[in-house]
Formats: structure tokens, sequence, C-alpha cells
């Protein structure tokens, strides 16, 4: 969806495309990427025999038309059923604690291969409201690319603070990326604290290219005494060995070790826990239920929406993505990617260092990227999930 008002000075256009979900891969569900092959010679059109390839730039047609940070906060404010809430409303400690093990799992969406949203730019913003969920991230860092979160609900008294670093390396015949950095979940209500990592992404190249989600997700709640660790099955190298959306795992009481719930499931099917004492079986997550046919944002009050949000300053290039216009969107893309190199440019030449607006952050060896969020709540904002 695109829309645009006269500012005075200029323009403003806001391109909304609708969200990452079950029934549409890792395409936005309004658009289809080019074949892989289309995709591979975009990328050597521009290049000749003895080119400098240190400024080489990744053509438009390897892109869907969204930013990373609208990404990470679709991920929390698009879904079919509330799973914060039921997280919220949990009798018990170990009844909370499972709903933020499926919560966990509501996070995931499905993953193409050779199509990944914009890298952000610094000092770029998402703010989008679902219901009394206000979420806003930020771009706090570009070398290394480090985004924060920050999302309150007021009603449900909970607070969620994210800060992601996603860090490649590259085995070959693959690609994994960590996504460093913690994510941290407070339920006010019950004074609850429950933090989390994010899982990894693999990207294979042979036999047969794939991407899917790996590693292992652990999530710990020091005010209750629990502790979940899900382990992902991700690809194997020659595709044997069961479903790369395979998910097990466990929850335990940290005190004595105890396994308290087994976990099983397709994080894009069914999850389920076992208790251990009694042997039932639950299903505590349907992806089909949650993740499928999510609905568009929609800009309720343009006028206020900030310059630096994410569908916004990418809005030109997402719109020449969408009508398949890539000589258009790659225009758009080096003329923005410019105008960064030469902001940058004027602060070393005064001297001075950016500051991001909606956090303070701090880096360590041992602890790396932690950010803080300078307001206590998040406002709601003109973009808003229709219910």
């Amino acid at each position: 969806m695109g829309a645009g008002e006269d500012t005075g000075a200029e323009v403003r256009r806001i391109t909304l495309t609708k969200p990452v979900s079950l029934e549409a891969g890792s395409d936005a569900a309004d658009y289809r990427a080019p074949n892989l092959l289309q995709r591979i010679l975009s990328l050597f059109k521009d290049v000749r025999p003895g080119s400098d390839l240190s400024q080489f730039k990744v053509p438009p047609q390897f892109n869907m038309p969204k930013s990373q940070l609208q990404c990470y906060g679709e991920s929390l404010y698009c879904f079919n059923e509330d799973m914060l809430k039921k997280c919220n409303n949990g009798k018990n400690p170990i009844d909370r604690f499972v709903a933020v093990v499926a919560w966990n799992v509501s996070n995931l969406r499905p993953l193409t291969f050779g199509i990944s949203p914009f890298n952000p730019i610094l000092g770029e913003t998402h703010h989008a409201t679902s219901g009394s969920l206000n979420v806003l991230l930020e771009q706090i860092s570009h070398h290394p690319p480090v985004s924060a979160l920050h999302a309150t609900d007021e009603k449900e008294n909970l607070e969620m603070i994210w800060c992601h670093q996603p860090i490649a390396k590259f085995y070959g015949t693959s690609l994994e990326v960590e996504v460093s950095g913690k994510r941290e979940l407070r339920l006010l209500n019950h004074r609850e604290t429950y933090v989390m990592n994010a899982p990894n992404l693999t990207f294979k190249f042979l036999p047969t290219p794939g991407a899917e989600w790996s590693g292992t997700i652990r999530i710990v709640c020091q005010d209750s005494g629990l502790e979940a660790e899900l382990r992902f099955k991700g690809l194997s190298f020659f595709g044997f060995g069961g479903n790369a959306r395979s998910i097990k795992g466990k929850i335990l009481d940290r005190s004595s070790s105890k396994t308290l719930y087994e976990i099983n499931g397709q994080w894009d099917r069914n999850v389920t826990v076992k208790n251990m004492e009694s042997g039932e079986v639950t299903v505590i997550y349907n992806a089909k239920e949650n993740i499928w046919r999510l609905r568009t944002p929609i800009v309720q009050d343009l006028k206020n929406v900030l310059p630096s949000e994410s569908a916004v300053v990418w809005s030109e290039v997402s719109q020449g993505i969408l009508s398949k216009d890539w000589e258009a969107a790659k225009r758009a893309k080096r003329a923005l990617e410019d105008k960064q190199r030469e902001l940058a440019r004027e602060r070393a030449s005064r001297g001075e260092t950016w500051v991001p607006k909606h956090f303070t952050f701090s880096y360590t060896k041992e602890g790396g990227w932690d950010c803080t969020p300078i307001h206590k709540s998040v406002p709601p904002s003109p973009i808003v999930v229709p219910t």
C-alpha cells in the first residue's frame, strides 16, 4: 500500500506491504520475487572483467519491499491470536512460562533463500500499534548493524526490550547468521522478567539452496526459577534427518535441574508440551491459527508519521520492487545509500558522534550490545494494525 501527502517542502510517501506470513513464505504476500536465476544474473549485469568490487551493492532483486526493522516489529504486532495476553493471563508461574515459550515460537516467520529485507540506515525508526500494544524500533548503529526495540502495553502492563546485532559467518557451503543480543519480556503485574536470545538463521548454498531457523533459544526467568531450551533442527547438508522446521526442547526447574515439560513440534505447524509427571500432552501453539493471512498495517494519520519511519525511508525503493521497475528501484536505493555516506562524512568533518533519539546503549566484549529506552513507555503510533 502506498500513500503520499504534500508537506509543503516535499511530498512524503509511505509504502506498507503485507506482513510475512505462513501462506506467503518470506516474500511479502503482495510481492513475488524474481526466480533465483534472474536474481543471480542481476548480480553481474553491471560487473565487467577487472571491475572494482569494493563498492559493489546487492541489487534490489534480492530485497523484499520492507526494512529489517519492520520484520522485527511485525513479529510482535502482526498476529491473529494474542499470545502476549496469554503470557500475562497465566494463573501461576509455570502456566505463564509455558505461554512465554509459545509466544517465542510465534515470533518466527518463514524465510526465503536469496531474499532479505533492507539493511536499516542509521537513525531509521519503525513505530506501529496493534490494539493496546505500541512498538518502537530504532537503528542505533550501522557498522556494525544494531537494532533496538521497545514495546509497551499499558492495558496488559507489560514491556519488551530487544537489542539485536546480526553476525554472519561463512562456512563454504552455507552462511550462518547469529543474532547476537538479548530480548527481555517483563510481565509487570507478576514482577517477572524473562530473558531470552534469538535463534540463528542458516542459508545453505549446496547441494540444494535453502534458508531456515537454527540454533538454540534459551529462556530464563530468575523470578520463578524456571528455564527453557528450544533446539531448532535447521537444514542438514543432504536434506536427511527429518523436518528442518522441527523444534525439540524442555522446561526445567533451575534449582533441581528437573525436567517439568518436554517440548516437541514444528514451528510452522503445531508445538506441544508434555507434562513429565502426568504424561498429558497439550498443544501450546498452532501456526496456522496465528500467522496465517495476517493483516497489513494502515496509516491513520500521515502527518504524524516520522520522516525516519522505515516505510517512508524505503518507500521509493519498495515501489520500484513492487512494480518490478528494477532500474528505478536501483536508482532510489543508490541515492539513499549515497546520502547516508555524505551525512557520515559531514559528521566526521565536524567531529560529531551520532546519538540515537530513543535509546541509550553500551557495548562490552563480555556482554555485547545493551540498550535502554529513554522514555518509560511507547506512545500510540499513526501506523496501526486493523482489528
